[in-house]
């Protein structure tokens, strides 16, 4: 008899924890997407509240607000969730997709080829192309370490300029 009495009794609070779900089940979905930002994470914390509160449920129900009972059954099957998982990998739709970052190779190339380009000319003009832009030095003192006058020194830099802005428009044309 017994035993008939708790079957009987297992079946009603059985029915009654379906009825209580599917008068719940959105709030409570709703109150975990808030608490996790995430569709996925909030069904899956809803469901693991709900998973232990049907094998609670006689307990559950004679709570004075089962809701909040079970809401916050949700809170720590969240903050399980998290301690387990959070820390160890976080999950994404789809990865970020970031430029990398400049390893500084492309700078290098460019380096190179103007150092290759400048190499095919001549020594003073190298000279002074190199004191001007790598070493910044102003005409005056170009002239002073090059021995001569300041105005052949602009000269130098000119003539040079002229030709790497030659090469490169032909190197240009050549690749396209």
């Amino acid at each position: 008899m017994e035993a008939a009495l708790a079957t009987a009794e297992a079946h009603s609070s059985a029915i009654d924890f379906e009825l209580w779900v599917t008068e719940k089940a959105d709030a409570l979905l709703r109150f975990a997407y808030v608490l996790t930002g995430d569709h996925a994470l909030a069904e899956d914390a809803v469901q693991d509240a709900l998973t232990t509160a049907c094998a609670r449920w006689a307990r559950v129900s004679r709570a004075e607000d089962p809701e909040a009972y079970v809401k916050r059954m949700v809170v720590n099957a969240h903050i399980s969730w998290w301690r387990r998982f959070r820390r160890r990998e976080a999950p994404v739709a789809e990865p970020a997709r970031t430029s990398a970052a400049p390893d500084g190779t492309a700078n290098r190339a460019d380096a190179e080829a103007i150092w290759t380009l400048c190499a095919t000319l001549p020594d003073k003009q190298r000279a002074a192309v190199v004191l001007r832009f790598y070493e910044d030095l102003s005409y005056a003192e170009i002239a002073v370490l090059l021995h001569c006058a300041e105005a052949t020194a602009r000269s130098h830099v000119h003539r040079a300029l002229a030709v790497l802005k030659t090469t490169l428009s032909k190197e240009g044309a050549e690749d396209a």
